[in-house]
């Protein structure tokens, strides 16, 4: 022991030992080995089991996060599309949201939440950001119903962009969503792809504002009108967030205030020049005896009169004499 401790002269003999011991090691493991494996056949597939029901919750919570996300910003792009669109309307605009639509499959009508309340009032237009919707049919305390312009009943004045040639778009007849344009004739200059914008006739609703394209034009030359067809630009169906359009009070306050101060200037000037002159003859002596700042203005105006009256009563005198 001295000798191999000091010098190794054992440790080729120990090299050559470890050979005959290794399957001893080997023997003596084996149960630890087999209960490794245990665990790790039953044990770890519990654990992954467990790791996979957790990983499969956070994937659907990460799922239906990811859905709100496309969702707001699908929403964020519909109001931005919104606001650019009610930069370029005349007037104020009120942001309202559709929250029922009519069950009646030949009544193109929807609900919005905004009523008299909100100063909504009927004949009032609604627009989105890609085209004009409708109008209010029915105003209600918080909510409205709108007619939408594919209504067979309603009727929107249009205009051609390219040329400017006027029509009538109503609605069509069945279940379509669509527009017919009534009373075109046979030389009319409409195409399909036409834009047609509001026209602002019957000052309902905005004008140059998009409306629908022509999709087909049919002239038959054995009847009087041609068979022209459109499509709404408008989302009806999809959108959920629309404009009520409000005049310009500023525009128009001003004519009200002009048309209503003529009627009432014009009469008080016929009042204060009679014919026979007698009221100025008293109007004149209330002035001298008040002798107020008042009456002065009064008195050149009636003298003009009474200067022609009294030439015309002097004639008459000397006549008679």
């Amino acid at each position: 022991m001295f000798a191999d401790y000091r010098f190794g002269y054992l440790e080729r003999v120990r090299f050559g030992l470890g050979y005959f011991t290794t399957p001893v090691y080997w023997v003596a493991d084996i149960p630890t080995r087999v209960s490794f494996w245990i665990d790790d056949v039953f044990v770890s597939r519990t654990d992954l089991l467990e790791e996979n029901e957790n990983l499969r919750e956070e994937l659907l919570v990460a799922q239906r996060e990811l859905q709100l996300l496309e969702s707001l910003a699908s929403e964020n792009s519909r109001l931005l599309e919104l606001q650019e669109a009610a930069e370029v309307i005349e007037g104020e605009v009120m942001p309202a949201e559709i929250i029922n639509v009519s069950p009646d499959p030949y009544s193109k009508r929807v609900l919005i939440n905004k009523g008299s309340t909100d100063g909504v009032f009927v004949g009032q237009a609604l627009i989105d950001a890609n085209g004009l919707m409708g109008q209010v049919d029915e105003v209600l305390p918080y909510t409205s119903w709108i007619l939408l312009i594919t209504d067979a009943n309603h009727v929107t004045p249009v205009e051609i962009n390219r040329n400017g040639e006027r029509a009538l778009a109503r609605g069509s007849r069945d279940t379509s969503s669509v527009l017919e344009l009534q009373f075109v004739t046979q030389t009319q200059d409409m195409l399909a792809g036409d834009l047609l914008v509001s026209s602002g006739m019957g000052q309902v609703y905005p004008k140059n504002y998009p409306v629908a394209e022509v999709t087909s034009v049919y002239a038959d030359p054995g009847q009087d009108f041609a068979t022209v067809r459109a499509r709404p630009l408008a989302a009806m169906a999809s959108t959920r967030h629309v404009m009520l359009v409000f005049e310009d009070e500023e525009v128009i306050t001003p004519e009200v205030d002009i048309l209503l101060a003529e009627p009432i200037d014009m009469p008080a000037q016929e009042d204060v020049a009679p014919a026979d002159g007698s009221a100025d003859s008293d109007t004149t002596a209330q002035g001298e005896q008040s002798g107020d700042a008042t009456a002065q203005p009064d008195i050149p105006a009636i003298a003009e009169p009474t200067e022609q009256v009294e030439p015309e009563q002097s004639a008459v005198q000397d006549t008679g004499a």
